[in-house]
């Protein structure tokens, strides 16, 4: 059941409805149209009748107009407002919302009547075991990431000292005070009653995103920071101010539901719809509202029930989980790019796909070299920066599912991973990937779930990295090991593997070690393609291998073989996946986490054992950035998985000629790698 469904609109069969406006911000604001095509409302400018609807935007002065049509003509009337997860900066910056609440009674916040999410609170059930496990995922899912209304807060940015008492201001004039039964007298006296109520305790009282910014002025300003009271406008993480607070004052902030979210029990002044249900401290309690929830049905209802999310790359309303994995794709991409980035040892083919990546905020500035003390961020393809030790630089590198076709071939990436410590192949080094992974060796229901739908999606569209597809031989029987070959001079070769360095000595010892197994040699694609070292005579593969598999599909083989032997190749990744046993001679980045037979020199950093869904996790969903090549936005995982699936995702058509140029050339590799 959605929200729609809930409050009464006509079933989906009788939408789209007609659907008056008489506020341009209609027409200015694109995704707001699209959500309320999406639900079935088809906006028009129109002089309606009775059996049309009226959109509104909330209570604002516009609303008053439609208000008044709506009475004379019998219409009926909606009102539209943003939800309660944003985007990262205030609307007033022009960036379009995530989601919207459309309300036909009321909306939340006018506490003079009851609204369609007080209705929801008051009158659903709210005992789905299901829908509450949800919730409790996507709880800490926003506490995890730091996910609220406005994300835009710098992450630079340290909270003040804990054991303060945080008082939340808002902007003058905010409908969400006006009708919410409080006034600047409630503000007033919200101050003294933190005062009274914690003698000696420091008192912060946090400016709203919007004072900060310079968009509207607050109800408390530095006249106010007197004594043991301080003004704190710093753009902070809302929830590491909630979690250093020991109490939280508001009057109808959403940081109130937020700190209800972080295990406050807020004292509110006003009469917010989260105020009222047992989970607050309320100077004026509103009597309507006589049930006692919980946390985790309080946030089922106002965030997975009342509102309508919107997933901008697939140009559809989905689930908030959905709604969740591109915001954290977003607000990624805005964090690690909001200064600006400089790029060295980045050739020039690569510079078109690395601005679509990174220069969202600024645009990336391509130097010869890394600058010590620069007021951007300093990135280097990873290949490059091996000699390089600057404390600021950040190395990039391909993701784990990149493309259709070869980035030797000049296909530009899909994903690409950014690592400030290291860089994954090097085990010489920590990286950023190690951390992550160690990070998951305990995953919560929904990462574990999350990890294993991905897990079961990748196995069924049959992707890899490069997804160049290929034949499926006939096999020999028996206990078939597959062996895949690698560019013998990959740095994942130079700086990972062990005694066994080349393709030939790899087959050896898998030989040696497995002297009945048929054993099956697929040369890597560059390799095959002419465009990589590392080949191997056909004569000498055969006299260790049973088969040699050219042009031959890598991932279809896996679904036919026991195990898989390798230096570093990230076959080995992708045969954990589909559950095939891996025994590896070098370092690669899944080795030493208890999951593979490691007989090179694993790093002894790696010690904790982590569980596949955890390695997935860590290496596909937290480690790469993706990007839509559809839309050209951030995006996550899931997103890349269903372009590659569907053959949306080719790209770098206009590279051809000169990957077949460079083709003609691979022994002058140098020169583009």
């Amino acid at each position: 059941m959605t929200i729609l469904d809930w409050i009464g609109f006509e079933p989906a069969g009788a939408l789209p409805r007609r659907v008056a406006f008489f506020n341009a911000g209609f027409l200015r604001q694109r995704r707001v149209r699209r959500i309320l095509h999406l639900a079935g409302f088809d906006l028009r400018l129109i002089r309606p009748g009775a059996a049309d609807l009226i959109a509104v935007w909330g209570h604002s002065p516009y609303a008053a107009r439609g208000e008044s049509i709506a009475a004379k003509t019998g219409a009926g009337l909606i009102r539209v407002e943003d939800a309660f997860l944003r985007s990262v900066h205030p609307g007033r910056a022009g960036e379009p919302p995530l989601g919207l609440v459309i309300c036909r009674k009321g909306l939340h916040f006018d506490a003079s009547k009851p609204s369609d999410l007080e209705r929801i609170l008051s009158e659903h059930p709210l005992d789905d075991s299901h829908l509450l496990n949800r919730a409790r995922g996507c709880m800490a899912r926003l506490r995890e990431a730091g996910l609220t209304k406005y994300a835009g807060f710098d992450p630079d940015v340290t909270p003040p000292d804990p054991g303060y008492v945080l008082v939340i201001d808002q902007t003058k004039g905010d409908a969400a005070v006006r009708l919410g039964g409080a006034d600047s007298n409630s503000f007033r006296e919200m101050l003294y009653y933190a005062q009274e109520e914690n003698p000696g305790a420091r008192i912060l009282i946090k400016t709203h995103p919007e004072s900060q910014q310079g968009y509207r002025s607050g109800y408390f300003s530095e006249a106010d920071a007197t004594g043991r009271i301080q003004l704190y406008d710093q753009p902070v993480n809302p929830w590491s101010l909630l979690e250093s607070a020991v109490a939280v004052y508001t009057v109808s902030s959403q940081l109130g539901f937020e700190a209800i979210l972080a295990g406050h029990k807020p004292k509110v002044f006003g009469q917010p719809f989260y105020a009222g249900w047992g989970l607050t401290e309320d100077h004026r309690p509103p009597a309507r509202r006589q049930r006692n929830l919980t946390r985790t049905q309080l946030f089922a209802g106002a965030m997975m029930l009342y509102p309508l999310w919107y997933d901008p790359c697939r140009d559809r309303l989905c689930r908030l989980e959905d709604a969740l994995n591109g915001f954290e794709a977003q607000l990624r991409a805005w964090r690690d790019d909001r200064k600006g980035w400089d790029a060295s040892g980045m050739r020039l083919w690569k510079r078109g796909a690395l601005n679509g990546f990174f220069g969202g905020v600024k645009a990336v500035r391509f130097r010869d070299a890394p600058a010590e003390n620069a007021a951007r961020r300093q990135m280097v393809w990873a290949g490059k920066g091996e000699a390089l030790n600057l404390d600021s630089l950040v190395r990039v590198e391909d993701g784990f599912l990149r493309s259709r076709g070869l980035g030797a071939a000049l296909v530009p990436p899909l994903s690409l991973v950014c690592d400030d410590l290291g860089i994954y192949y090097d085990p010489n080094r920590e990286s950023r990937l190690e951390r992550l992974i160690a990070a998951r060796a305990s995953l919560r229901p929904d990462q574990d779930a999350r990890a294993d739908a991905l897990r079961r999606r990748l196995i069924k569209a049959g992707l890899s990295k490069y997804n160049l597809g290929g034949t499926v031989p006939e096999l020999p029987e028996g206990r078939r090991i597959l062996v895949p070959g690698q560019v013998e001079d990959d740095a994942s070769i130079r700086l990972g593997a062990g005694k066994v360095r080349t393709n030939l000595d790899l087959l050896r010892a898998a030989r040696k070690a497995n002297p009945n197994a048929v054993i099956l040699y697929k040369p890597h694609p560059d390799v095959e393609a002419g465009l990589r070292p590392g080949a191997v005579l056909h004569t000498a593969a055969l006299e260790l291998a049973d088969a040699v598999l050219d042009q031959a599909d890598p991932v279809a083989l896996l679904d036919r073989v026991s195990e898989v032997w390798t230096m570093t190749s990230l076959l080995g990744f992708e045969a954990l996946l589909r559950g095939v046993e891996v025994t590896t001679f070098g370092a690669p980045f899944y080795a030493g986490w208890g999951l593979s037979r490691d007989l090179g020199p694993v790093p002894d950093r790696r010690r904790v054992r982590v569980g596949l869904n955890g390695l997935i996790h860590a290496t596909l969903i937290d480690y790469p950035r993706y990007r839509d090549p559809v839309s050209g936005l951030p995006c996550p995982v899931e997103v890349i998985v269903e372009r590659l699936a569907s053959a949306t995702a080719d790209q770098g058509h206009g590279l051809k000629l000169l990957a077949k140029l460079q083709g003609a050339l691979a022994s002058w590799a140098h020169l583009w790698r």
